[in-house]
């Protein structure tokens, strides 16, 4: 039965708020980033619930204290942005910048009067959520000695000695909000060892998955597995969805490309593509495509769509058709953000002329991204989930031969912390399954790292777990946007909804080092090797070729191609070059776990 509007808010908000109801959740926090702990800020605070869902609540800071103040009747966890390694006596293991700047949470806990430790709870739930994906991805056989194994221990041991140490007070030393300062120290070791040894779990895994995937292996065992179960079998090249697996299993090795710029062609983009790319993406933004209502721009998006049928002869994927982003919506179309019923005439119209003048070449289409968002044009669930279904059933009426996929954006759901009117992406994606709309594809947009909402930095495990996580779907996946700049990107202000006020800085984070060309490439290789791992996926796209003329903009990142603007490659174009010559040749790589 397809969800209706009280079933996905009841779920992502809970049953309902009862008058004057104002729980708090409140956290010790102790000297992070090297200030005061009364200054310490908050970044990218918000409250999730159950299934992660992030609900709406308030997030400020006194005395030292993080005090959540929740809006609803449920158990909630913090989400927050955080140092993780870089602290005193961590730094000669995991290098002067710790394993980064990341976007982690807390466990679910229940409303008290005394203060948590914020560190404790971080740590608690690294260590919840590495033991969840020994058990999800069936690791319980590794050695003792095994790095990521004795690391875990060592993360377990910490932990054990910071809850001892909560309450000491040796030698008279005064606690510091009822803590002591040694139990946030070790907590804080607790979760940098967690986290890198679940880093290390996710490349183990990863490995795993690579030798199944390439070798046929994974796919031979499920066809084999659901034959045994029913008599009807998927015919051999399709995908397989065996009872009780939780997810899709695809045939054949995934395939690998990139999202071009249709503003830039030029012969070192040309010869970048033929070298490194199964297939290319084309964005088709709104704005780039009918600037001025009623006259649309063609020619950049032909020339490229031209070389890809005529001379590359290579697959490419349209789209998404319809994307509200502020980078992607002409001026002109704002005029009807308060009148749905030209707005969606105005969104039939479009979706039907870009359909037809490309379905010659287009092989895949992105039919819609980010409706679930809903931070730029104020619409309602019931029209999210009615452009959703225009726009599937539009393309499928005049393309019947094409693959349908529907984009999730900010896939962590951070945005549905401030803004009411959104859907949380699983929601959105669970909604649009179960409406039973014919999509072949569930795709996600995973980028870092870039100072806008929803594109914080996490770590390898939080985004391998993401993947499963949307798998559970039963749709085969694709990762339509997959990103990291190549040199760091100033926070700056934003807003998260139409009419907010701003707010702080909004900063990108990190991971393991600032963004630079090598830690781009270095972060590539190993989400590369992870996203392809999955038996569910299909293919990966990075979200840019080349980066923009100087200073390094780009459409959708700064500093976020694999290109200089001169068409020079960076490291990690190199890297997906090679990454994808092995996925040709069915070889995994040899290693792909840092040293």
């Amino acid at each position: 039965m397809p969800f209706n509007r009280q079933t996905i808010l009841t779920r992502a908000l809970g049953a309902g708020t009862p008058e004057g109801f104002r729980p708090v959740l409140s956290f010790v926090v102790f000297d992070p980033d090297g200030v005061d702990a009364g200054t310490y800020p908050p970044r990218h605070a918000h409250l999730v619930g159950p299934d992660d869902i992030p609900h709406q609540g308030s997030v400020t800071i006194t005395s030292g204290l993080v005090q959540a103040e929740k809006t609803a009747p449920q158990t909630g966890g913090l989400a927050v942005q955080m140092p993780v390694g870089s602290g005193e006596g961590l730094q000669a293991v995991f290098g002067p910048h710790g394993l980064g700047l990341l976007s982690i949470q807390t466990c679910l806990l229940p409303d008290k009067v005394e203060p948590y430790l914020l560190a404790i709870e971080l740590a608690r739930h690294r260590i919840m959520f590495f033991l969840n994906k020994l058990e999800d991805w069936g690791l319980f056989d590794l050695p003792a000695e095994t790095p990521a194994i004795q690391e875990f221990e060592q993360a377990r041991q910490q932990f054990t000695e910071a809850l001892v140490a909560q309450r000491d007070t040796p030698n008279g030393q005064e606690l510091v909000n009822g803590y002591n300062p040694r139990s946030d120290a070790l907590a804080s070791r607790a979760l940098a060892l967690a986290m890198n040894a679940g880093e290390h779990l996710s490349l183990i895994q990863a490995e795993r998955g690579l030798r199944a995937r390439l070798s046929g292996q994974a796919y031979t065992e499920a066809r084999a597995h659901l034959s045994r179960l029913t008599p009807e079998v998927p015919p051999p090249g399709q995908p397989v969805l065996v009872p009780g697996a939780g997810h899709i299993t695809v045939p054949g090795s995934p395939q690998v490309g990139c999202a071009i710029s249709p503003s830039a062609f030029s012969e070192p983009q040309q010869k970048a593509v033929l070298a490194a790319c199964d297939f290319i993406t084309m964005p088709m933004r709104w704005v780039d495509m009918e600037p001025v209502e009623g006259k649309y721009n063609f020619g950049p998006t032909d020339r490229w769509i031209e070389w890809a049928v005529r001379t590359a002869k290579i697959p490419i994927v349209g789209g998404p058709l319809i994307d509200f982003r502020p980078q992607a919506v002409p001026e002109w179309l704002f005029i009807w953000e308060n009148d749905y019923e030209t707005l969606r005439d105005l969104v039939f119209e479009h979706v039907q002329a870009i359909v037809t003048r490309y379905r010659r070449t287009i092989t895949r289409w992105t039919v819609a991204s980010g409706l679930h968002v809903n931070t730029n044009f104020k619409i309602s669930f019931e029209q999210i989930m009615d452009l959703t279904r225009v726009c599937v059933l539009l393309v499928r009426k005049l393309h019947p031969t094409a693959k349908i996929q529907v984009e999730v954006a900010q896939p962590w759901g951070e945005y549905h912390a401030s803004n009411r009117r959104s859907i949380p992406p699983y929601l959105y994606a669970d909604a649009v399954v179960q409406a039973g709309l014919n999509i072949d594809a569930l795709a996600l947009r995973m980028q870092m790292g870039h100072a806008e909402p929803g594109l914080s930095t996490r770590d390898l495990m939080s985004f391998s777990a993401l993947l499963d996580k949307f798998a559970g779907l039963e749709k085969p996946i694709v990762v339509s946007s997959l990103g990291a700049p190549s040199q760091p990107i100033p926070a700056k202000p934003y807003r998260p909804r139409v009419g907010a006020e701003a707010e702080d800085a909004y900063e990108p984070g990190f991971w393991r080092a600032p963004w630079s060309e090598q830690v781009q490439a270095d972060w590539l290789t190993q989400v590369l090797a992870i996203a392809c791992s999955k038996p569910y996926l299909q293919s990966v796209c990075w979200q840019e070729l080349a980066d923009g003329p100087p200073p390094g903009a780009a459409p959708e990142m700064p500093f976020g191609g694999l290109l200089q603007p001169n068409g020079a490659p960076k490291p990690a174009f190199l890297k997906f070059a090679q990454f994808r010559q092995m996925m040709r040749e069915g070889r995994a790589p040899v290693t792909i776990r840092p040293q």
